[in-house]
């Protein structure tokens, strides 16, 4: 019977990998969109509510043991890796490992432990820490509460950067809160106790520190890479929600004007002194509107890398393990995070997405967490396997440059990673299942890299699953 049960795992294995070939090949002949790939979990309008006790599970069985097939040959493989990590492009600081993912084994190694500049493969080190502390179905909820007065209200920013602003026309999953929607039911509590005018203020104190985390360069806010961090915010800071640049220079007074013009059309007129306020403790509750759930929010920063949420998923970290919700108490409340999930060696953070050029993070660390993410013991950490871009398909894997070449287009959908790009530094870590059924994670780092070293990174990934 074991056997007969073995032979189904593997022969599933083998079914899904031939969809995936066929739908790739679909895809590039009718040029459909394949952003469905990354969204193994429902709208969460579709999505049936779980009991609190049940662990949420975004992957698939393709994540689950990899089946009974061999580990590759180590000596093959080693000297296919080998070779290509000689590839000038790389530059002269490079890491490499490739982890059997149900054992942990390591089957090839290069430089493993080194702690490199791992960019935006820090991500994943967020991603696990936010879905093992928050759970993946927590939410970032921003409210209205009554001020000191009956004709004061407050708006309380909670780390949603999602937030959805009056002139955003949200069209991808997940579907963000809406502001719109918090005006209208704060408009609705107003009018039942009979107020028409009120004050307005804003608390942003859910976040403290610097909103600029140490080792970002000075270029990234103003080339859009990322707005100031706040808890507070719309539409990510954006000012234009369709495009990355540029970004307001205060998004809590921008989000706060936005709000106060929403209430406007809402029938609540709203004095024109918009001000910082705290607060009041216990206070009233007049509206609410939550984000995305966790297991989403991960979704999509991983597909997207997405800097802004990345850095307000590490905050609220922060925040749920009695950490200062600042860039500093982020990072030790992340590795705090892992420590309990017993992943720390080889880590060293500053923040959530990676732009900071501080962070350092061995490829051997990172291969294990890839593995911790899919492991059958740990159902709650799936929506980051899941998030990972597809190769060729989705997210910064599916932007017509990657898996493009001779050495490395023939294993398109069949490697799912997470990306890292900084000047000078190219990072990729992911899934990839053998020719043989065998799911084994690997990571390739290299950050003094000449110019682009993206096609060499394919291409090892590549050999990985052909292995």
């Amino acid at each position: 019977m074991a056997r007969r049960e073995r032979w189904v795992v593997v022969t599933t294995l083998a079914l899904l990998q031939a969809m995936t070939i066929i739908t790739g090949v679909y895809a590039v002949q009718t040029e459909f969109s394949l952003a469905a790939l990354t969204r193994q979990a429902p709208h969460p309008a579709e999505r049936p509510t779980a009991s609190p006790s049940v662990p949420v599970i975004t992957a698939g069985p393709v994540l689950a043991s990899g089946g009974d097939g061999p580990l590759p040959t180590k000596g093959t493989l080693a000297e296919l890796l080998t070779d290509a990590l000689g590839d000038k492009a790389l530059g002269g600081s490079v890491g490499a490992v490739v982890l059997d993912a149900r054992s942990g084994q390591r089957i090839f190694a290069a430089n493993a432990d080194a702690g490199i500049v791992p960019a935006s493969t820090t991500k994943v080190v967020t991603t696990v820490a936010a879905l093992a502390s928050l759970g993946p179905d927590a939410r970032l909820s921003t409210r209205v509460v009554q001020g000191k007065t009956p004709g004061s209200v407050i708006l309380v920013g909670g780390g949603d950067p999602t937030l959805a602003g009056p002139s955003a026309k949200p069209t991808t999953y997940p579907k963000p809160a809406s502001l719109a929607t918090l005006a209208g039911r704060t408009a609705e509590a107003l009018k039942a106790k009979g107020v028409k005018k009120v004050t307005l203020g804003y608390d942003t104190s859910l976040y403290t520190g610097s909103p600029v985390a140490p080792g970002w360069k000075p270029s990234y806010i103003p080339d859009g890479n990322v707005a100031p961090i706040h808890a507070l915010t719309i539409d990510e800071a954006k000012q234009n929600p369709a495009r990355s640049q540029p970004r307001v220079s205060n998004p809590p007074q921008v989000a706060a004007a936005a709000f106060a013009k929403l209430l406007g059309k809402y029938g609540i007129a709203v004095s024109k002194s918009i001000a910082p306020a705290k607060a009041p403790q216990g206070a009233a509750e007049l509206g609410k509107v939550d984000s995305p759930p966790v297991y989403a929010l991960v979704e999509h920063a991983l597909t997207f890398s997405d800097n802004d949420l990345s850095e307000a998923l590490a905050r609220q970290v922060a925040v749920k393990e009695g950490r200062p919700a600042s860039f500093e108490g982020g990072s030790q409340a992340v590795l705090a995070v892992l420590k309990r999930l017993g992943v720390t060696r080889g880590i060293q953070i500053s923040d959530g997405s990676g732009l900071s050029t501080r962070n350092r993070i061995s490829a051997d660390a990172l291969a294990r967490l890839v593995a911790l993410a899919g492991s059958p013991q740990h159902p709650e950490l799936h929506a980051v396997a899941s998030g990972m871009p597809v190769a060729g398909f989705s997210g910064t894997l599916g932007n017509g440059r990657r898996f493009t070449t001779s050495d490395s287009k023939g294993q398109v959908g069949l490697v799912r990673a997470k990306t890292g790009t900084l000047n000078n530094v190219n990072t990729l870590a992911g899934f990839a299942t053998t020719k043989d059924g065998r799911l084994v994670t690997f990571a390739f780092m290299a950050d003094k890299v000449p110019a682009s070293a993206e096609p060499v990174l394919d291409r090892l990934a590549a050999i990985v699953a052909r292995s």
